[in-house]
């Protein structure tokens, strides 16, 4: 469940003693370990999507130009290098936009911690009577090994279930959940510069679009991460490797791979309403914001997460159907 995982960082607000010591994860090239047909066919399939690689772009019409960097919401090894190559076009910049900005994070993360439910259940049923006690005790254990107490794990609504799932145990364990990622650091930057970030979305809508996804589309995504037989480890080392070497569609290819290999009967389904709520629909609302904000001659920084870069849907091409001329920047001298 790629790119939303960076709202967990509000655990570390709830639950401090979360926020461990930074650690390196290893683990396994899941893509690379495949059988060779397998690993052609999603090579392929990546190799078609428009701006596939890539971490760092930049989109010109007229006087206005927007640098586009694509983020990988967790702290890792070339964290604050990409930092230092985002600072020259921060300190220009008339605009700077993520997802959320870092004024609207620090609103969220104080409404969630005054409002568990905002992402647990307080009434009703819980993830034990939803999930079965099988499927419960295989979740539970899930979550202890990301150091989250089994009662806890039972208040989880669905869908943060399935996101705290797509954290790799070793990540959990070693401070995942601190805000320590790029994004927060390019939020604190523009402040500190005089260039505050501005929200391309509100959290208050983005998480009443995750309450509207169906419960058992909800469960659906719990279930598919129960029923994979892989290390999540080894699974979250794969996405991070590869984001760092700049394969960004090859990882969200992967992503849909796993998916509707172990999903079941409805693995096709799940996975397109999830393409639609988590990506389409975002890209296609942050496309008004900024058509709306954007004025002639404007420099612009746009970070978000990498997944919303790539393919048709993505935002490069939708930029591109504006007008916009796209060009690929070297991330790393």
């Amino acid at each position: 469940m790629p790119y939303l995982f960076r709202l967990l960082c509000i655990l570390s607000v709830l639950f401090p003693s979360f926020a461990l010591a930074q650690g390196q994860c290893t683990g396994i090239d899941l893509i690379g370990a495949l059988e060779p047909t397998e690993r052609e066919a999603i090579l392929s399939e990546a190799s078609t999507e428009k701006y596939g690689d890539g971490l760092l772009w930049q989109a010109s019409k007229g006087e206005t130009t927007l640098t586009i960097f694509g983020t990988y919401h967790f702290k890792h090894a070339q964290t604050l290098d990409h930092l230092e190559r985002l600072k020259p076009f921060l300190d220009e910049a008339d605009k700077i936009y993520l997802e959320i900005s870092g004024a609207d994070q620090a609103a969220a993360q104080q409404a969630m911690a005054s409002d568990p439910s905002m992402m647990f259940i307080t009434e009703g049923p819980t993830l034990p009577d939803m999930l079965g006690e099988e499927k419960w005790q295989d979740f539970k254990a899930e979550m202890q090994a990301r150091n989250i107490p089994g009662f806890m794990a039972a208040k989880f609504k669905p869908l943060w279930a399935a996101m705290m799932l797509g954290i790799g145990p070793c990540e959990a364990r070693s401070g995942a959940l601190e805000s320590s990622g790029i994004d927060q650091l390019v939020g604190e930057y523009a402040e500190a510069i005089g260039t505050p970030s501005r929200s391309l979305e509100q959290f208050d809508e983005l998480l009443s679009t995750l309450d509207d996804m169906p419960i058992d589309q909800q469960l659906n995504m719990i279930e598919l991460s129960l029923a994979w037989p892989g290390n999540m480890d080894d699974l979250s080392f794969t996405i991070r490797e590869r984001y760092l070497n700049e394969e960004v569609a090859l990882t969200w290819i992967f992503s849909k791979y796993v998916s509707l290999k172990f999903g079941g009967e409805t693995a096709e389904e799940d996975f397109a309403i999830f393409t639609e709520v988590l990506l389409t629909k975002r890209n296609n609302d942050w496309m008004k914001v900024l058509e709306r904000d954007i004025e002639n001659g404007d420099e612009v920084v746009i970070a978000v997460g990498a997944g919303h870069l790539p393919g048709e849907i993505g935002i490069l091409n939708l930029l591109e159907e504006q007008g916009f001329s796209i060009s690929r920047l070297p991330l790393l001298n």
